[in-house]
């Protein structure tokens, strides 16, 4: 098993995650007959592949901008749990997670995200509630 998580960009919190399985190789990129499909000015169309053998993983870079590893590009290496990949020099931030640990990660994205979502809504009442209080608020006085 599999999980990649997409990291945010500044806060390096979990964004989304897919597991796989099954899959022998998993396939990222801008295409939409990848696996996991990202919308990247810098991501190539098929940009990286993650290829499984028994418990190993290895990455492939397929993408003409670059994977890279621990800040390193990378044509083909072998990932250990918890490894971080990047979709081009600045482009996306992948972690992967295999075996148990993908199962682990896979709760924590989905406790990350409705942590997010909560934030967010909380903003948007926040901003309806403003909004209501300026609507019944009395017009200023003209001038005399």
């Amino acid at each position: 098993m599999i999980t990649l998580t997409l990291l945010h960009p500044i806060q390096s919190i979990p964004v989304q995650s897919w597991t796989f399985e099954h899959e022998p190789i998993v396939r990222i990129g801008r295409a939409t007959d990848n696996h996991v499909v990202l919308y990247s000015a810098v991501v190539s169309r098929h940009h990286v592949e993650l290829r499984g053998q028994g418990s190993q993983w290895e990455v492939v870079n397929l993408g003409t901008n670059g994977t890279y590893l621990d800040g390193k590009r990378v044509d083909r290496m072998s990932v250990v749990d918890g490894a971080i990949i990047r979709l081009a020099r600045s482009g996306p931030n992948i972690q992967i997670r295999l075996g148990a640990g993908a199962d682990q990660d896979a709760g924590r994205t989905l406790a990350s995200t409705r942590t997010v979502l909560q934030r967010l809504s909380t903003r948007v009442s926040d901003v309806a509630i403003a909004e209501t209080e300026i609507r019944s608020a009395p017009p200023p006085p003209p001038d005399a």
